[in-house]
């Protein structure tokens, strides 16, 4: 049975249930995820709500692998183009506006599909995160900023194992976004991120994984990045540069860090290149490692997905 059919299966037995059907395509880097959720969406009447954290920035298309504005006037996609580079956007904001997108879609009789590779975008729905309240602040939040620049990451990371060690042990000392954010929320409301209760999930939830061996994955992942650079991330890049901050979160997501590096002359194009390819590597092996954690997801191989996939054109 194909995995399409396997959705369908779902879709059938979910009849009798008082919840409603969510599926979740998850999966690294250039796994195939989208590819996957287009086809899966015209066969079961599905909307797409994006769970990347990057692809909500307006202007940021090639350096976020953005879905075409032509297929998103085909499949209706949300959660793209949103916000401007250099404005805020926590995960309560993502929860607060899939849930309301979710249920738009149901009351439609459409399904929605949650697709992405964000581990907490994902997490923050399918596990019904009560996330604690905490406004962004922006004094704190140059504070800690300004420590960040002081002292380091791993000064930063340290102080967060202090407060919070479960999140610490999430949340790479390079991931300055996270770093701050779960350091702000710590210090705002004296109660740890972590400790962010998950109640009963209200949709019955489908999780696919796609999955490739690491060294397939990293091949494809070089690839996407070549045909980035053939498409113009260099010029993309370039003309963020010049309108936004480079430290502002969205600026130093991969792809467009590095070639800031090489604009900056810190770098070769060539090594900036190289250094897109290494570091896209190791963020596929931690959305891995995320992903893996979770024993409900039904894991499906990417070759077989896309032989399938082949096979229904």
């Amino acid at each position: 049975m194909g995995m399409i059919e396997h959705v369908r299966q779902f879709l059938i037995e979910t009849q009798k249930s008082d919840k409603k059907p969510l599926i979740v395509i998850l999966g690294p880097t250039a796994s195939g995820k989208t590819a996957f959720s287009l086809k899966l969406a015209l066969e079961i009447d599905g909307e797409i709500i994006s769970a990347d954290s990057r692809q909500i920035y307006r202007t940021m298309d090639l350096g976020t692998d953005k879905i075409s504005a032509t297929i998103q006037e085909k499949i209706r996609h949300y959660m793209i183009d949103i916000r401007d580079p250099d404005r805020a956007y926590s995960l309560a904001d993502f929860q607060r506006e899939s849930r309301r997108i979710i249920e738009d879609i149901h009351q439609r009789h459409k399904i929605p599909l949650l697709v992405g590779g964000t581990g907490l975008y994902i997490s923050a729905i399918v596990q019904n995160y009560q996330l604690p309240e905490a406004p962004p602040n922006p004094g704190l939040r140059q504070e800690l900023e300004a420590e960040l620049e002081k002292e380091g990451a791993e000064a930063l990371h340290a102080m967060l194992a202090e407060l919070d060690p479960l999140a610490a042990s999430k949340i790479h000392p390079n991931n300055h976004r996270y770093l701050i954010r779960a350091l702000e929320i710590n210090l705002a409301t004296k109660k740890p991120v972590s400790q962010a209760t998950k109640q009963e999930c209200p949709y019955e939830v489908f999780q696919i994984g796609i999955d490739w061996p690491n060294e397939v994955l990293f091949e494809r992942i070089n690839g996407r990045v070549e045909e980035q650079m053939e498409r113009g991330l260099l010029e993309e890049t370039q003309w963020l540069f010049e309108r936004y901050d480079k430290n502002l979160p969205s600026m130093t997501g991969l792809g467009y860090k590095q070639l800031i590096q090489y604009l900056e002359r810190e770098l070769t194009l060539d090594e900036a290149v190289e250094l897109i390819k290494s570091e896209t590597r190791n963020y596929a092996r931690r959305q891995k490692t995320w992903f893996k954690r979770d024993p409900s997801i039904y894991w499906v191989e990417g070759a077989e997905l896309m032989k399938e996939l082949v096979g229904a054109e």
